[in-house]
């Protein structure tokens, strides 16, 4: 019989030195070698394996770490709501693809070492990298199913630890890693990889096209809106806005050239509207409901954007609505019931005030009325977001009265849970709903209705959720990412 595999000797490429740093950009530099030394060891090594007999080793590399000690309280701005540790101690954060994040890193780090006038050290941590993750950017290596190799993959690598692979520094408190420092960042890198994955199953477009602006629609007819207006924006010179990418990664800078979809679109298409520095545009069709709103905003949380919008349909539940008309909400009535394990429904979900007025200024803008006339269009209220499409059909008394008595003006499937996990995730979120139909006042939305409203309503709609957004880009960071998301501790990485 063969000896169980986990006695096996175990390879790692050679340990490299934790070193200091007082500059972010070679912070992030020494960053990039460690993980570039690491996976490409993983990956070599796995190559090497697939097709060959047992090993006669396991193999392990580890993720690299940021680590920063304090020994007095900072001199901090006490208006930034990042930036910064709480108190004295030692606190750390393991991080994958430093390539992605480069950008991101360079500001959080930079802020920390300003902020506190203390090096950031730089190293291994002892957390291994699964090997699936090291494979993941390689087109040329294909993690085999299980079965398909001479021997288990977990007998001679690490592979996805879901007991490591968790929410628990953004949804807890008092969050401290095994080694008894407290958390520098929302996401270990586990979890970031995870998501990374994940992201690129769903939506079939790599993580490094998605920008940091991101809209939800629950419609395709949002979707061909949003290609045709990136189409204009390709063809203006001074849009700032470089390119278009679809699903399958298909990416156009001509503004006649076609996008070639995949012979099966993911279950939420992605489309990327590109500016430098991810200052661009991602529009997501999730679809239907509430699970799929947080599949989606779980992984893209990783990200780290810098705003999500729902903007998609609704039913209005007001007998002074037309179909057409916008909502903006300013409250939600969680029925989604998705979240009630990580974010209890006890706990409020506020309106920013950053994005409601961003929101209203591009109804304003686009539709172009002011003042008391945007009530005319808009109504501003608490929106209700349920897990049952069909909740017209049931006994309406318990319904009803429960939206009548939250003052709910408007009900959908997806809003509620987007706004929800922003709040849960620290990303700023609102909602401009569209109403299409008033299924409480014999408005239901019927076939040749459907067609006029959605020919005169979705681009005015989607052009109202772009306008929002380049008003959030042109926004400082430390205004837009405000103290209303913080809690009573949290990491000094946004």
């Amino acid at each position: 019989m063969t000896a169980p595999m986990k006695h096996l000797p175990i390879q790692t490429p050679p340990r490299q030195e934790v070193r200091s740093f007082t500059d972010a950009a070679e912070a992030v530099a020494y960053l990039e070698t460690l993980y570039a030394e690491a996976t490409g060891f993983l990956r070599a090594r796995f190559t090497e394996l697939a097709t060959g007999d047992l090993p006669g080793a396991r193999f392990r590399a580890f993720y690299p770490e940021i680590r920063i000690t304090t020994t007095t309280f900072g001199q901090v701005d006490s208006r930034l709501a990042f930036g910064h540790v709480a108190e004295p101690g030692t606190y750390a954060t393991t991080v994958t693809r430093p390539d992605l994040f480069a950008n991101y890193l360079r500001q959080q780090i930079g802020l920390l070492i300003a902020n506190h006038d203390v090096p950031v050290e730089v190293g291994p941590s002892m957390t291994p990298i699964p090997v699936h993750f090291a494979v993941l950017n390689d087109a040329d290596v294909q993690v085999p199913q299980e079965g398909a190799m001479a021997f288990p993959l977990r007998d001679a690598f690490d592979v996805p630890d879901l007991q490591t692979t968790h929410d628990d520094i953004v949804n807890g408190f008092g969050f401290k890693h095994e080694d008894g420092s407290g958390a520098l960042a929302p996401f270990t890198a586990q979890r970031i990889d995870y998501s990374l994955a994940r992201l690129a199953h769903y939506t079939a477009t790599l993580p490094e096209h998605f920008q940091n602006h991101v809209l939800f629609t629950n419609y395709q007819f949002y979707v061909d809106e949003f290609v045709d207006y990136a189409r204009r924006m390709l063809a203006d010179p001074d849009s700032g806005y470089t390119a278009l990418v679809g699903p399958g990664n298909d990416v156009i800078t001509d503004p006649d050239a076609a996008l070639t979809p995949p012979a099966k679109l993911p279950q939420m298409p992605s489309y990327h509207l590109v500016r430098d520095a991810g200052a661009g545009i991602t529009l997501v069709n999730i679809g239907v409901g509430p699970s799929n709103a947080k599949t989606a905003t779980d992984h893209i949380a990783v990200l780290r954007p810098h705003a999500w919008l729902m903007v998609g349909h609704c039913a209005g539940l007001r007998n002074t609505q037309s179909l057409g008309d916008y909502v903006l909400a300013h409250a939600y009535l969680r029925e989604d019931r998705v979240l009630d394990d990580d974010l209890p429904v006890w706990v409020p979900i506020p309106a920013l005030a950053e994005v409601q007025i961003a929101l209203e200024e591009a109804v304003a803008d686009v539709a172009q009325v002011s003042g008391f006339e945007l009530k005319r269009i808009m109504r501003t209220g608490t929106v209700a977001t349920v897990d049952n499409r069909n909740w017209e059909l049931r006994d309406h008394s318990g319904p009803v009265q429960r939206l009548s008595q939250s003052r709910a003006i408007a009900l959908d499937m997806e809003s509620a849970t987007i706004a929800a996990n922003g709040f849960r995730f620290r990303v700023p979120y609102g909602t401009l709903l569209c109403v299409s139909d008033k299924p409480l006042h014999g408005e239901l939305k019927l076939p040749g209705m459907a067609s006029d409203f959605y020919r005169t309503q979705v681009s005015r709609h989607l052009l109202i959720g772009i306008r929002a957004m380049e008003r959030l880009r042109d926004m400082p960071l430390e205004r837009l990412h405000s103290r209303k998301l913080r809690s009573f501790e949290e990491t000094a990485f946004l």
